[in-house]
């Protein structure tokens, strides 16, 4: 199966939810906004090869961030964001 990068950029939404894990799991304390704006440009810059698809979700790995994000691969509903262990 092909993963399509742009349906995925275009479609990812969030819960309100999502962003008290992002700050929780980052140990950050982002707004709405700044989450959305760093999500978004991980989806972007990092590269197709590094986006999976595992049972019902989407593993996209950023190593320059350290971040690695899981979004539904039905709703494209961001479910967590987590550090990438080194």
């Amino acid at each position: 199966m092909t993963i399509n990068k742009s349906e995925i950029l275009k479609n990812h939404c969030y819960t309100r939810l999502v962003f008290e894990r992002i700050n929780k799991k980052l140990d950050t304390n982002f707004s709405e906004k700044e989450s959305k704006l760093l999500i978004k440009k991980i989806l972007l810059e990092t590269d197709l090869e590094n986006y999976l698809k595992k049972g019902k979700n989407f593993y996209i790995s950023n190593k320059q961030y350290n971040i690695s994000i899981t979004i539904n691969s039905n709703t494209f509903r961001v479910i967590t964001v987590d550090k990438i262990l080194s």
